[in-house]
């Protein structure tokens, strides 16, 4: 049985469609990472989900429980950890009061070893907290009481790099417990350290589900590279090379003796999609002053899984019956 079903769920607002007949499954054990701009619709699945919001058609089950029924939902909820995307503690209370009373709501089985990992500040009131200590407040109160499954919106906002590392390592050794993690992130590392499988969600429509590894060979890497003497641009006329462009710089300050061809380049910039060992083949007669390949940032990740339309933007929600209003 899966941690997280979902059939046909959708949410609509009347004059925004926020989730349409959106239907995966996210495997009990493995860590699932769902990804979309802002607007996409990701956090009214989440909140769908642990029943925030109620959903105009489709089903989902947590932990095999049923989510629009109140009594198996609040049955899911006690193996369940949630982090959102802006933690709202009481901000005239202290980390410490805070903690006490997620203690006593939900038991507390692991909050020393999460403390001394994450460290928030116990003693000062929320009101004096910076935005990455309210995320490690929020770290230690997702996990304290050990889930079975944890859903977490954006969890390293706010986390300096150290911190961010620390986190990743610390879910890593949390899988290899049988822990199921369904997360949101707009990083695409994170998402590539992390994440078994992904979940690509555009206006509301799931349009991928496949792993990681599958997502980040069809976006490619950007690949930058300059030559000290012009090479023709018919090398780059390989399978994989998307988005050329070049430009003709001269390498010093003698002056050529013949003019270049216009189909020649020193410096270009493209994303590649292909073999690598392909490239390095094509390049190899010639002398390179700087080659480097770098990961596609996510926004051109979305720009292949949407056609080259960009997401169309989807208007906040008034607030909610819980009192958030639904941005993402």
């Amino acid at each position: 049985m899966a941690a997280i079903e979902l059939e046909g769920l959708t949410k609509d607002y009347g004059e925004v469609l926020a989730n349409d007949g959106v239907t995966f499954a996210v495997e009990r054990g493995e860590i699932f990472g769902y990804l979309g701009p802002n607007g996409a619709g990701k956090t009214t699945t989440i909140r769908t989900l642990l029943g925030f919001l109620s959903p105009t058609a489709g089903s989902g089950r947590l932990l095999g429980h049923d989510i629009t029924d109140e009594d198996e939902l609040i049955e899911a909820k006690r193996r369940l950890g949630y982090l959102p995307d802006s933690p709202a503690f009481d901000e005239t209370a202290t980390g410490r009061e805070i903690l006490e009373l997620h203690a006593a709501i939900k038991g507390d089985e692991r909050s020393d070893e999460l403390l001394e990992l994450f460290d928030p500040p116990l003693d000062r009131q929320i009101r004096d907290y910076s935005h990455g200590n309210v995320r490690k407040l929020g770290l230690v109160t997702t996990f304290m009481h050990d889930p079975d499954l944890v859903i977490l919106d954006e969890p390293t906002g706010g986390l300096d790099p150290l911190m961010q590392q620390r986190f990743a390592e610390f879910l890593r050794r949390e899988r290899e417990r049988g822990l199921t993690v369904f997360f949101s992130s707009h990083i695409l590392g994170e998402v590539r350290r992390l994440c078994d499988r992904v979940g690509i969600i555009r206006n509301g429509r799931l349009v991928a589900v496949e792993p990681v590894e599958s997502l980040l060979d069809r976006s490619g890497k950007v690949v930058r590279l300059r030559a000290p003497d012009p090479i023709p641009v018919e090398t780059l006329e390989i399978d994989g090379v998307h988005d050329l462009e070049t430009s003709l710089e001269p390498s010093g300050n003698e002056e050529p003796a013949s003019p270049p061809s216009p189909a020649t380049f020193t410096e270009c910039t493209f994303t590649f999609t292909g073999d690598v060992n392909v490239l390095l083949e094509r390049l190899r007669e010639y002398r390179l002053l700087d080659l480097s390949l770098e990961e596609a940032p996510l926004e051109d990740v979305f720009m292949r899984f949407y056609g080259g339309e960009g997401a169309e933007d989807e208007p906040e929600q008034q607030s909610s019956p819980t009192g958030v209003t639904d941005d993402a």
